[in-house]
């Protein structure tokens, strides 16, 4: 892992509403159960999600939650035995989660290249949206959209994944993300028509996702959900763990997605070397401690003056905006100390994707100084601010539909709430954030040919590039794939094979070096920078069968 930067492994989870416009009772479960299942080949279908390796009750806190006591929803590592999973051409994973389709990207190594594979799920998923409508109803397509609320009560998630140091303590980690992830959503929101978690109260506000979140900290992710999700479950080698956000915005935009990501990642960099440069931690955390954070993420959202205060354990009070400046101060502070500066003063930052994300961070900042300090005509008018602002954006398209509907129109205008709808389709022809983004109201950081490419192709920097070139060229060998595991079964000189077990975590996998026809044989995958292209292509380029490969590979790694 590149030291001082904002690369570090990192990845997306997007889960998709579903529906199907036209039919008066549509079933989402069955819905997301044709999608995924359009998603797979004939030559892949076959191939089973290995939930040996996931561990949802572990709580990074310390303790773990007896089985006994916890929700269904919360035992993800329960196999499912219907086509539930599929593994992505890029490396992904595209899957049935509750009762909606989801893609987890695959894993990446910097904002950028994780803005490019998270993006590229759309486009996997329109498509198999697109084929499974075909087959199923092809009068009554099957929509997807990518949000996180239906104005009901009902949400659902786009999180994020970022592989972090496990020495630094997770009190730590949890205050200072608090912080952040209380105050970011003055940039990072994607807008929502509607307060309240049922939209009880017409308005707009800046975070599709913020009145859903009901605690501080917690290991649950469906229900009173945290701030701050304590699922310790790294998918790594023990001396890292995944920090798993819930709390984001499912934006459209690429500026908001890269600030996400970029920032999290710098903030969490900062976070691991700020005592060893001697910074004063505990101050800083002090100073950021809000005395009541979840009421503070739902005063952040509801806020479009962005000028809010928000009450501090301490005494006293603090804006969002702020909190981004103290947070971008913290970041400069023990980048100078760590790694110096250069005749401007500018921390002398490792690689191109640093600076820039860093760039990037002080423009939001000024657009949102510029946002706050402008009336509403100004703001209908702040073009520039708006392709980077999504919520802004958004919010400039309602406004002025609800002044040209009658300027007494209220929020709760099902009208505003339909474009509100619109701006999440997948469809190009459903969605008017698709035609803004083709008008060129929309800052993009990646075009449609990288798109094109992530959607097809793995990562070459991770684990991912072997993962899918390994159900590329073996498919049949595959028998089961997770993030940090592979298992293949060796094939019988006949030809012949078994027919594939039901379940198979308790299968052994037989000795790299005694492997023998119909043997089943898991490579430990579990360094995520390990088996990146670099590192594996030739023996992949050299292989006659997958469990072949996979032995061949554990038998290096042992060495």
């Amino acid at each position: 892992m590149v030291r001082m930067s904002v690369k570090r492994v990192m990845g997306t989870e997007t889960e998709y509403a579903v529906s199907q416009p036209g039919v008066a009772y549509y079933q989402p479960v069955q819905l997301s159960f044709d999608v995924v299942g359009a998603a797979a080949t004939p030559a892949t279908r076959h191939i089973r999600w290995d939930y040996r390796q996931e561990d949802p009750v572990n709580d990074a806190r310390g303790t773990r939650l007896d089985r006994a006591a916890a929700r269904p929803d919360m035992l993800t590592d329960a196999p499912q035995l219907n086509i539930t999973n599929v593994i992505a051409p890029n490396g992904g994973r595209i899957y049935v989660d509750h009762a909606h389709p989801e893609y987890s990207a695959p894993e990446t190594t910097d904002p950028f290249q994780a803005l490019a594979y998270d993006h590229a799920g759309d486009r996997l998923m329109l498509a198999a949206a697109r084929a499974a409508s075909a087959v199923a109803a092809p009068a009554r397509p099957i929509v997807l959209h990518r949000n996180n609320v239906d104005g009901k009560g009902a949400s659902w998630g786009t999180h994020e994944n970022y592989m972090m140091r496990r020495d630094v303590p997770f009190a730590d980690v949890a205050a200072l993300m608090t912080a952040h992830f209380v105050s970011r959503q003055i940039w990072a929101g994607s807008g929502r028509v509607g307060i309240g978690e049922k939209s009880e109260t017409p308005g707009y506000q800046l975070s599709q996702r913020a009145d859903t979140i009901h605690a501080k900290i917690g290991l649950q992710t469906t229900f009173d959900r945290p701030i701050i999700n304590t699922r310790d479950e790294s998918h790594s080698t023990g001396e890292y763990r995944r920090l798993h956000v819930i709390v984001g915005d499912a934006n459209r935009m690429d500026v908001p997605q890269v600030l996400k990501l970029g920032v999290t990642s710098i903030l969490l960099w900062a976070l691991e070397h700020a005592r060893e440069t001697g910074y004063d931690l505990d101050a800083l955390l002090g100073s950021l401690q809000l005395a009541d954070p979840v009421e503070a993420m739902h005063t952040v959202s509801h806020d479009l003056t962005l000028a809010a205060t928000l009450p501090r354990e301490t005494g006293g009070e603090i804006t969002a905006w702020l909190m981004q400046v103290t947070l971008r101060r913290f970041v400069y502070e023990v980048a100078a100390a760590t790694l110096g500066t250069d005749t401007a003063g500018e921390p002398a930052w490792e690689d191109r994707e640093t600076r820039n994300v860093m760039a990037m961070w002080g423009q939001a900042l000024a657009d949102t100084a510029a946002i706050r300090h402008a009336g509403d005509d100004a703001r209908l008018t702040m073009r520039a601010e708006a392709g980077r602002v999504e919520w802004l954006l958004k919010w400039q398209l309602l406004e002025k539909l609800r002044r040209k509907i009658g300027p007494d129109t209220s929020w709760d205008d099902p009208r505003l709430a339909a474009v509100d709808l619109s701006w999440a389709a997948l469809d190009p022809g459903r969605s008017v954030f698709a035609k803004l983004e083709k008008a060129g109201s929309v800052e993009r950081l990646v075009d449609d040919a990288a798109l094109a490419t992530a959607a097809a192709n793995p990562p070459e920097t991770t684990r991912a590039w072997l993962r899918a070139a390994v159900v590329r060229a073996f498919p049949a060998d595959v028998v089961a794939a997770s993030w940090s595991h592979l298992t293949a079964r060796m094939p019988r000189a006949d030809g012949a094979g078994d027919a594939l077990p039901d379940t198979y975590g308790n299968a052994s996998a037989a000795e790299a070096t005694s492997v023998r026809p119909g043997d089943l044989v898991s490579l430990d995958m579990s360094d995520p920078l390990a088996f990146r292209k670099e590192n594996v292509e030739t023996a992949v380029a050299e292989a006659a069968d997958a469990a072949g490969l996979l032995a061949r590979l554990a038998t290096e790694q042992r060495r």
